[in-house]
């Protein structure tokens, strides 16, 4: 989808779509009376008759009686003192949503200037450039005959309407949003692809690709060399499968030679919990558990476009976990990366496996932060729904800094405590550390474990098993895959390159 910023005044913009946000009240905003009386009234009609009332997510569709616009949709942003630029992200999303269930190929978005006291400019235009994409993706390539009510066309086009004396600023921001859109939509695209597509080797193909578009480095490491690596905790997942395994390194320099920070992905394309199997019920979902390695990818590709002055390294551990003649068993004991042995308490805690040799391989970098996202475990779910990240760490003003930048992208995280007292969980009776603690504190266990291969560098884990996908239609975005992780590593990045 294509953002352009148009500093016409509203009345002029000419559009077969023009969606206005407009906070929660009872009378037309001052902003927008010009407007209501071109279009005949419409606007006062639907909000003193209460038709409208402004609430967060709601619509209403108007047929003007005169203007440029063929049509008028006001979209609802809440209370006016809580209008911040992730409700204005969100009313743009949802906004974009509508144009596509009309038909309209592209559509214009304005805000009422009352309520921008917390939106700067600059921030404006990247929301809403993040928002239109998020609320207009759509998966159809593998769908050979559409239905008719189903053929819609897409949205190829946003325009943000701003005042000339912003358009500068709303222009910058504009240009970060379409970047962080376009990876956003990558690491959708690559979640929904069935694991029979989406492979190890397919990642590891998107991230050749993403290479060669932007000239990053590209290490992939196939099942020998990471045995010659000594990667063995990553392999017993492995070895259960046909498919071939791959470790992906992609390298980002912005910066010189400084130090870089490191972003790594759980990427298993497809976890039918091994010889632990999980349920028939849902295991079709178990296709997101790349869900890490898709936001690792998409972050990548806003790297790739906006060149920000610092250096990244993604790592992406990749493989399926299957059950089979070769595949590992519950009692069995691996040797890490790390040099750590690990019993094997549960197959299906296998995430953690594949990471803990990824976060022990990216030590040779020296990295001075690492943020890894993963759909670890089902517990985060428990505790906080499907609403926030859990995080954990090693580090309190990382921990911090990661929480801020999922408060600006609109990925919220909550804290989890990495007491000593939980490392008791993963004692093991005959190895370092075993791989599952039981249901008690089942998040918290697999970060701890985690913790175990962390050395020499401050380190947050994010478990995004909650937020990595829907399972029905929200009103800001279709069912499935939310590209969690994309935003905020983005935020996170932005905010350090300065």
């Amino acid at each position: 989808m294509n953002s352009t910023v148009t500093t016409k005044a509203v009345v002029q913009v000419e559009t077969p779509l023009l969606a206005v946000a407009v906070p929660a009240g009872a009378a037309v905003p001052p902003s927008l009376e010009g407007l209501d009386q071109v279009t005949g009234g419409v606007i006062a009609r639907a909000v003193t008759s209460g038709d409208f009332k402004g609430k967060k997510d709601e619509t209403s569709l108007l047929y003007t009686a005169g203007g440029r616009a063929q049509r008028l949709l006001l979209v609802g942003l809440g209370k006016a003192e809580e209008v911040t630029r992730s409700t204005v992200r969100r009313a743009a999303a949802v906004a974009a949503k509508r144009a596509r269930a009309l038909g309209a190929a592209q559509f214009a978005f304005a805000m009422v200037t009352e309520v921008r006291d917390k939106v700067s400019a600059r921030d404006l235009g990247q929301v809403v450039a993040e928002g239109a994409v998020q609320g207009a993706w759509a998966f159809t390539e593998l769908k050979l005959a559409l239905p008719p009510d189903e053929r819609k066309p897409d949205v190829e086009a946003v325009e943000i309407v701003a005042d000339a004396a912003e358009a500068t600023e709303v222009e910058a921001g504009r240009k970060i949003g379409e970047a962080v859109a376009a990876g956003h939509r990558l690491a959708r695209s690559l979640q929904q692809q069935p694991s029979n597509v989406c492979t190890p080797s397919y990642l590891a193909g998107q991230a050749k690709q993403l290479a060669e578009r932007h000239g990053f480095a590209l290490t992939v490491l196939d099942r020998a060399a990471m045995k010659q690596e000594g990667m063995g905790a990553l392999l017993a997942v492995a070895q259960g499968t046909e498919e071939e395994p791959c470790f992906i390194v992609l390298e980002y320099r912005g910066a010189g030679d400084a130090a870089p920070i490191a972003l790594v992905g759980k990427g298993v394309t497809f976890d039918s919990g091994g010889i632990s199997i999980k349920p028939a019920q849902n295991m079709e979902e178990m296709k997101y558990d790349m869900s890490g390695a898709a936001a690792v990818l998409g972050t990548f590709e806003v790297l790739g476009r906006l060149k920000p002055k610092l250096n990244v390294v993604g790592a992406i551990p990749s493989t399926e976990n299957l059950p089979s003649g070769t595949a590992i068993k519950p009692g069995d004991v691996v040797k890490s990366h790390f040099g750590k042995s690990i019993e094997i308490i549960n197959t299906d805690a296998e995430g953690r496996l594949i990471l803990c040799d990824a976060l022990s391989y990216i030590r040779r970098f020296k990295p001075i932060a690492a943020l890894d996202a993963a759909t670890l475990t089902g517990a985060v779910v428990i505790s906080l729904g499907h609403q926030a990240i859990g995080i954990m760490g090693n580090d309190e003003a990382l921990l911090a800094e990661v929480r801020e930048a999922g408060e600006r992208a609109g990925e919220r995280c909550w804290p989890f405590p990495l007491w000593e007292e939980y490392r008791d969980l993963l004692k093991s009776d005959i190895a370092d550390v075993k791989n599952s603690g039981g249901r008690a504190a089942g998040t918290i266990a697999g970060g701890w474990f985690l913790r175990e291969f962390v050395n020499g560098y401050p380190w947050v884990h994010l478990d995004i098993a909650g937020t990595a996908y829907i399972e029905g239609e929200g009103p800001h975005q279709a069912k499935g895959p939310t590209a969690i992780g994309v935003r905020l590593f983005t935020e996170f990045l932005l905010k350090r390159a300065g």
